[in-house]
């Protein structure tokens, strides 16, 4: 495959991707945009294929997200390579990988220490949400993720990892002046909310298993996008949210926070994907993930709440 692909033109598509215009690839490769421009036109007629759209920034079609995967996992295996053989210089190995919020603001970072500690690697870390962080993977932008999804994207392997588990949390007062006047299926979606972002779906879907049919729209709605700060704002009364029993067990024991469904909790599977590459780098942080998931997590199968 790497007599099909001229590697520079490869590396330059990279370039492109990663700065999102076609300028910035150039200052970055030290040639012209007319020379990124050329080698990425004619990577497209030797693959037959339109790989980027020119949008600003650019956007990958589905084809060049393929040839995005080869050249990242080619670069993996080279870097690699090179630093077994001592042939580059000393340096930190550089592994992208995607994270929900939730799981980043909680059992996550201990696994990336535990690598640093005995590689010489650093993180760049994508926050996504599970349900989205599989199409950074898919996309060649992320060689390993923390993803709701069990089926592997192509080119991936697949491990569970277990089980964060989300229950409607409020505080008291809150509770009291929203939901104390009628059955919880008929208050709470109309109570204020408080949600991560736009791609987060927890609190509706939760809304419609506990009252099949209501609408899930029309509400108040706060957006908080970060994991601390959703659970603060829960913690002082801005609305109710679902929040993970890793992050809320402390406010719910003393009473600043209460669950509002008890017995409909959610759990979310969580796996971890990665690259299917030979690479000690990746393999080390597998393990001390699927290490670290097994000390936080519930493990088996979702429980039916």
């Amino acid at each position: 495959m790497t007599s099909g692909l001229p590697l520079d033109q490869v590396r330059t598509l990279l370039a492109a991707v990663d700065e999102g215009t076609f300028e910035a690839a150039a200052e970055r490769l030290h040639v012209t945009p007319s020379a990124v421009s050329q080698r990425v036109k004619a990577l497209e007629q030797r693959t037959g294929r339109v790989l980027l759209l020119r949008s600003k920034p650019v956007r990958l079609t589905a084809s060049g997200e393929v040839v995005v995967r080869f050249g990242r996992q080619l670069a993996r295996l080279e870097e690699d390579a090179a630093a077994e053989l001592g042939l580059t210089a000393a340096g930190p190995t550089t592994l992208a990988v995607a994270v929900n919020a939730d799981s980043l603001a909680t059992w996550f970072l201990p696994a990336l220490t535990e690598t640093a500690r005995t590689l010489d690697v650093c993180f760049d870390l994508h926050r996504d949400d599970q349900d989205h962080t599989a199409l950074l993977l898919r996309q060649g932008r992320v060689m390993a993720a923390v993803t709701s999804s069990p089926e592997p994207v192509q080119g991936c392997s697949v491990r569970p990892l277990g089980l964060m588990t989300y229950r409607a949390c409020a505080t008291p007062a809150f509770a009291a002046r929203h939901l104390a006047h009628g059955p919880l299926a008929e208050l709470l979606p109309a109570a204020p909310m408080v949600v991560f972002d736009r791609k987060d779906d927890i609190q509706d879907g939760f809304l419609r298993a506990l009252a099949p049919g209501r609408p899930t729209s029309g509400q108040p709605r706060h957006y908080v996008p970060s994991s601390e700060s959703f659970v603060a704002a829960v913690a002082a009364g801005l609305g109710w949210g679902m929040l993970p029993d890793i992050q809320t067990g402390p406010h719910r024991a003393g009473g600043t926070l209460v669950d509002l469904a008890e017995g409909h909790a959610m759990d979310v599977p969580l796996h971890w994907q990665q690259w299917k590459l030979d690479s000690p780098p990746l393999a080390a942080l597998a393990t001390a993930v699927a290490r670290a998931a097994a000390g936080a997590l519930a493990q088996g199968p979702p429980r039916r709440r």
